[in-house]
Protein backbone atom coordinates (compact mmCIF):
# COMPACT_ATOMS: atom_id res chain seq x y z
CA UNK A 1 0.00 0.00 0.00
CA UNK A 2 1.36 3.50 -0.98
CA UNK A 3 0.26 6.66 0.84
CA UNK A 4 2.13 9.97 -0.51
CA UNK A 5 2.90 12.34 2.74
CA UNK A 6 3.61 15.75 2.67
CA UNK A 7 5.71 17.01 5.68
CA UNK A 8 6.76 20.80 5.38
CA UNK A 9 10.07 22.01 7.14
CA UNK A 10 9.82 25.52 5.69
CA UNK A 11 6.44 27.00 4.10
CA UNK A 12 8.38 27.39 1.57
CA UNK A 13 9.88 23.98 1.24
CA UNK A 14 7.88 21.39 1.40
CA UNK A 15 8.97 17.78 1.43
CA UNK A 16 7.21 14.89 -0.01
CA UNK A 17 7.36 11.90 1.83
CA UNK A 18 6.51 8.09 0.79
CA UNK A 19 5.25 5.81 3.25
CA UNK A 20 4.54 1.93 2.31
CA UNK A 21 3.65 -0.50 5.19
CA UNK A 22 5.23 -3.74 4.07
CA UNK A 23 3.76 -6.34 6.93
CA UNK A 24 0.42 -6.39 8.47
CA UNK A 25 0.57 -9.23 11.59
CA UNK A 26 -1.47 -10.73 13.58
CA UNK A 27 0.85 -11.35 16.99
CA UNK A 28 -0.32 -12.72 20.79
CA UNK A 29 0.84 -11.95 23.93
CA UNK A 30 0.13 -14.89 26.85
CA UNK A 31 -2.42 -13.07 29.61
CA UNK A 32 -4.07 -14.62 33.00
CA UNK A 33 -7.18 -16.00 30.95
CA UNK A 34 -5.78 -16.61 27.75
CA UNK A 35 -4.23 -14.88 24.92
CA UNK A 36 -4.45 -11.18 24.28
CA UNK A 37 -4.26 -10.45 20.21
CA UNK A 38 -2.70 -7.57 18.66
CA UNK A 39 -2.07 -6.20 15.19
CA UNK A 40 1.90 -5.17 14.50
CA UNK A 41 2.17 -3.02 11.31
CA UNK A 42 5.94 -2.93 9.90
CA UNK A 43 6.31 0.38 7.41
CA UNK A 44 8.94 2.20 5.87
CA UNK A 45 9.56 6.20 5.31
CA UNK A 46 11.31 7.84 3.14
CA UNK A 47 12.17 10.99 0.96
CA UNK A 48 13.52 9.73 -2.21
CA UNK A 49 16.71 11.52 -1.27
CA UNK A 50 18.68 9.49 0.82
CA UNK A 51 16.53 9.23 3.86
CA UNK A 52 14.63 6.46 4.77
CA UNK A 53 13.30 5.05 8.13
CA UNK A 54 11.76 2.17 9.47
CA UNK A 55 9.13 1.75 12.35
CA UNK A 56 6.91 -0.73 13.76
CA UNK A 57 3.74 -0.37 15.87
CA UNK A 58 1.04 -2.07 17.32
CA UNK A 59 -1.36 0.72 17.89
CA UNK A 60 -4.50 -0.98 16.04
CA UNK A 61 -7.03 -2.45 18.19
CA UNK A 62 -9.90 -4.43 17.05
CA UNK A 63 -13.27 -2.75 18.17
CA UNK A 64 -17.04 -3.81 18.06
CA UNK A 65 -20.34 -2.24 17.98
CA UNK A 66 -23.33 -3.93 19.16
CA UNK A 67 -25.77 -3.86 16.19
CA UNK A 68 -29.47 -5.12 15.65
CA UNK A 69 -28.90 -8.80 15.32
CA UNK A 70 -25.18 -9.13 16.98
CA UNK A 71 -21.86 -7.01 16.83
CA UNK A 72 -20.20 -5.49 13.90
CA UNK A 73 -16.35 -5.34 14.16
CA UNK A 74 -13.92 -3.05 13.09
CA UNK A 75 -10.43 -1.82 13.59
CA UNK A 76 -9.35 0.90 15.07
CA UNK A 77 -5.56 2.42 14.14
CA UNK A 78 -3.89 5.54 16.13
CA UNK A 79 -1.26 7.03 13.67
CA UNK A 80 1.55 9.66 14.73
CA UNK A 81 2.79 12.05 11.91
CA UNK A 82 6.01 13.70 11.70
CA UNK A 83 8.91 15.68 10.47
CA UNK A 84 11.46 15.10 12.51
CA UNK A 85 11.87 19.38 13.36
CA UNK A 86 9.25 20.63 15.13
CA UNK A 87 5.72 19.34 13.65
CA UNK A 88 3.37 16.66 14.98
CA UNK A 89 0.38 14.96 14.52
CA UNK A 90 -1.79 12.36 15.63
CA UNK A 91 -5.10 10.70 14.11
CA UNK A 92 -7.53 7.83 14.91
CA UNK A 93 -8.82 6.07 11.98
CA UNK A 94 -11.40 3.45 11.93
CA UNK A 95 -12.93 0.51 9.25
CA UNK A 96 -13.54 -2.24 8.63
CA UNK A 97 -10.00 -3.53 7.16
CA UNK A 98 -6.70 -2.83 8.54
CA UNK A 99 -5.29 -0.80 5.60
CA UNK A 100 -7.96 1.53 5.18
CA UNK A 101 -7.87 2.14 8.98
CA UNK A 102 -4.25 2.74 8.54
CA UNK A 103 -4.72 5.24 5.50
CA UNK A 104 -7.71 7.01 7.11
CA UNK A 105 -5.59 7.58 10.21
CA UNK A 106 -2.33 8.99 8.41
CA UNK A 107 -4.56 11.27 6.54
CA UNK A 108 -5.81 12.94 9.63
CA UNK A 109 -2.79 12.72 11.17
CA UNK A 110 -1.50 14.86 8.99
CA UNK A 111 -4.53 17.06 8.81
CA UNK A 112 -3.81 17.62 12.19
CA UNK A 113 -0.44 18.54 12.55
CA UNK A 114 0.85 21.12 14.91
CA UNK A 115 4.09 23.36 15.36
CA UNK A 116 6.24 22.63 18.25
CA UNK A 117 8.90 25.07 20.00
CA UNK A 118 12.17 23.49 20.28
CA UNK A 119 15.77 24.40 22.14
CA UNK A 120 17.78 22.70 20.11
CA UNK A 121 17.19 18.77 20.88
CA UNK A 122 15.18 19.42 24.16
CA UNK A 123 11.91 21.49 24.69
CA UNK A 124 11.60 24.95 26.27
CA UNK A 125 10.01 24.05 29.76
CA UNK A 126 7.53 21.54 31.33
CA UNK A 127 4.29 20.80 30.36
CA UNK A 128 1.19 18.02 31.39
CA UNK A 129 -1.34 17.00 28.98
CA UNK A 130 -4.39 15.37 30.10
CA UNK A 131 -7.05 13.45 28.24
CA UNK A 132 -9.91 11.18 29.87
CA UNK A 133 -8.11 9.86 33.01
CA UNK A 134 -4.51 9.91 31.26
CA UNK A 135 -2.13 12.75 32.30
CA UNK A 136 1.34 12.88 30.93
CA UNK A 137 4.66 15.66 32.00
CA UNK A 138 7.38 16.03 29.76
CA UNK A 139 10.21 17.94 31.18
CA UNK A 140 13.03 19.27 29.36
CA UNK A 141 16.63 17.44 29.77
CA UNK A 142 20.62 17.94 29.31
CA UNK A 143 21.75 16.89 26.06
CA UNK A 144 22.80 13.62 26.06
CA UNK A 145 20.12 12.68 28.17
CA UNK A 146 17.77 10.36 25.32
CA UNK A 147 14.20 9.77 25.06
CA UNK A 148 13.13 8.52 28.38
CA UNK A 149 9.29 7.59 27.59
CA UNK A 150 7.91 4.84 26.31
CA UNK A 151 4.68 3.75 24.34
CA UNK A 152 3.10 6.63 22.65
CA UNK A 153 4.87 9.22 24.29
CA UNK A 154 7.96 7.95 22.96
CA UNK A 155 6.76 7.85 19.12
CA UNK A 156 4.85 11.28 19.05
CA UNK A 157 7.89 12.96 20.91
CA UNK A 158 10.52 11.55 18.57
CA UNK A 159 8.34 12.59 15.37
CA UNK A 160 8.01 15.87 16.45
CA UNK A 161 12.26 15.80 16.83
CA UNK A 162 12.45 15.60 20.55
CA UNK A 163 15.85 13.80 21.25
CA UNK A 164 16.20 14.68 24.78
CA UNK A 165 13.74 15.03 27.06
CA UNK A 166 12.29 13.52 31.08
CA UNK A 167 8.52 12.03 30.98
CA UNK A 168 6.18 10.32 33.23
CA UNK A 169 2.72 8.50 32.29
CA UNK A 170 0.07 9.07 35.50
CA UNK A 171 -3.04 7.66 35.45
CA UNK A 172 -4.69 5.65 32.68
CA UNK A 173 -2.81 3.26 30.43
CA UNK A 174 -4.55 3.94 27.44
CA UNK A 175 -2.76 4.08 23.96
CA UNK A 176 -5.32 6.54 22.46
CA UNK A 177 -5.25 8.79 25.52
CA UNK A 178 -1.70 9.12 26.50
CA UNK A 179 -1.04 9.86 23.04
CA UNK A 180 -3.79 12.52 22.82
CA UNK A 181 -2.15 13.72 26.40
CA UNK A 182 1.10 14.11 24.96
CA UNK A 183 -0.48 15.98 21.82
CA UNK A 184 -1.87 18.25 24.52
CA UNK A 185 1.15 18.86 26.37
CA UNK A 186 3.21 19.72 23.06
CA UNK A 187 0.37 22.13 22.50
CA UNK A 188 1.08 23.94 25.35
CA UNK A 189 4.77 24.55 25.06
CA UNK A 190 5.84 28.09 24.07
CA UNK A 191 9.39 29.25 23.28
CA UNK A 192 11.30 30.77 26.34
CA UNK A 193 11.76 34.04 24.19
CA UNK A 194 7.92 34.26 24.57
CA UNK A 195 7.87 33.51 27.60
CA UNK A 196 10.36 35.67 29.17
CA UNK A 197 8.00 38.97 27.45
CA UNK A 198 5.25 37.75 29.13
CA UNK A 199 6.60 37.75 32.36
CA UNK A 200 9.07 40.94 32.34
CA UNK A 201 12.42 38.69 32.69
CA UNK A 202 15.69 38.49 31.12
CA UNK A 203 15.63 35.60 28.98
CA UNK A 204 18.36 33.68 30.45
CA UNK A 205 15.78 33.26 33.97
CA UNK A 206 13.56 31.16 31.73
CA UNK A 207 15.96 29.12 29.73
CA UNK A 208 17.36 26.25 30.42
CA UNK A 209 19.28 26.00 33.23
CA UNK A 210 22.50 24.68 30.61
CA UNK A 211 22.39 26.89 28.07
CA UNK A 212 22.26 30.22 31.07
CA UNK A 213 25.92 30.17 31.34
CA UNK A 214 26.84 30.68 27.18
Amino acid sequence: MDLDQEFELEPTAPVEMDERVVEIKRVAKVIKGGRRFAFRVTAVVGDHNGRVGIGVGKAIKRVAKVIKGGRRFAFRVTAVVGDHNGRVGIGVGKARAVPDAIRKATERARASMISVPLVGRTIPHDAIGECGGARVLIKPASPGTGVIAGGGVRAVLEAAGVHDVLTKSMGSSSMLNVVKATMEALKQLRSYEELARERGLPETRVMPFWMRGR
